[in-house]
């Protein structure tokens, strides 16, 4: 594919507008630049995905230490902008499309991002079921990173799911004034990193996601209740003995890893 497919030239948009409509912020502290890309352990022999580049303050960094990025810009604007900018630059190849729709690399890559805030989310969910993902370096709002790495002390169910394949880390904290527009709150880098080894053999990772499911269902306001619906009252009490886990203890407070023990004891 041209390194400029689909890049579009801008008409006349107005960039305030576009990026209340894709909800941008943009990087503009070139230290936090350099850190989120150190962070991110991306070498020369990676491939990586960039998200979102903008005017492309990441972009140059990453430039630095890998020799092959693939940058997805949404805004026809910066597309154009970045288009023009890397035109003859053999080591990057610049697309105007939404990421959300890009078909992961059959070879092994990393992602490196500002990320939308209104699309967190989805690009964390399309990070986690990426195959070849090795790593995931994103810069988000930092309430989201904190709940979803457990700095709170209580953990999602996207992040418990995943746990058997994907550790999902706090990273460091960056101030609101890091950004133009200065969004309301301060951002974190979360960092998703593939497991080389699975704690858990591939085929149980469906039955384990199922057990995470059953036991978000938010029925009887404990863990253990919602798994009483599909599990002997004696074996959940067994399998929340071995596990450390209070019984009448919320589901969000149950660790990944104890997730793994209750798991492990209700399929013996």
């Amino acid at each position: 594919m041209s390194r400029h497919h689909s890049l579009s030239r801008a008409r006349g948009s107005d960039p305030a507008t576009t990026r209340k409509r894709l909800s941008q912020n943009f990087l503009t502290d070139a230290r936090a630049a350099r850190l989120i890309v150190h962070a991110s352990g991306v070498t020369a022999d990676d491939l990586v995905l960039e998200v979102g580049p903008g005017d492309g303050i990441l972009t140059r960094q990453l430039l630095t230490v890998s020799g092959r990025v693939r940058a997805y810009e949404k805004d026809r604007r910066y597309a154009a902008l970045l288009g023009r900018r890397y035109a003859d630059d053999p080591r990057i190849q610049l697309y105007h499309r939404d990421f959300r729709t890009v078909r992961p690399p059959r070879e092994p890559f990393a992602v490196v991002a500002n990320v939308p805030f209104a699309i967190t989310t989805d690009i964390v969910r399309w990070c986690l079921a990426a195959g070849g993902l090795t790593s995931a370096t994103l810069l988000t709002q930092l309430e989201f990173a904190r709940k979803h790495s457990g700095d709170y002390g209580r953990w999602t169910k996207l992040t418990v799911a995943h746990w058997p394949t994907t550790a999902i880390e706090l990273g460091a904290r960056v101030g609101r004034h890091s950004f133009h527009p200065v969004p309301r709150v301060d951002a974190a880098v979360l960092r998703l990193r593939n497991r080389p080894e699975p704690l858990l053999p591939h085929e149980q990772l469906g039955a384990f996601r199922a057990l995470v499911e059953l036991g978000f269902s938010g029925v009887g306001g404990s863990v253990a209740a919602s798994l009483r619906r599909e599990f002997p009252a004696r074996a959940v009490r067994s399998a929340c003995g071995a596990a450390g886990v209070p019984l009448e203890q919320p589901v969000g407070l149950v660790s990944p890893d104890r997730w793994l023990t209750l798991y492990r004891a209700l399929r013996a």
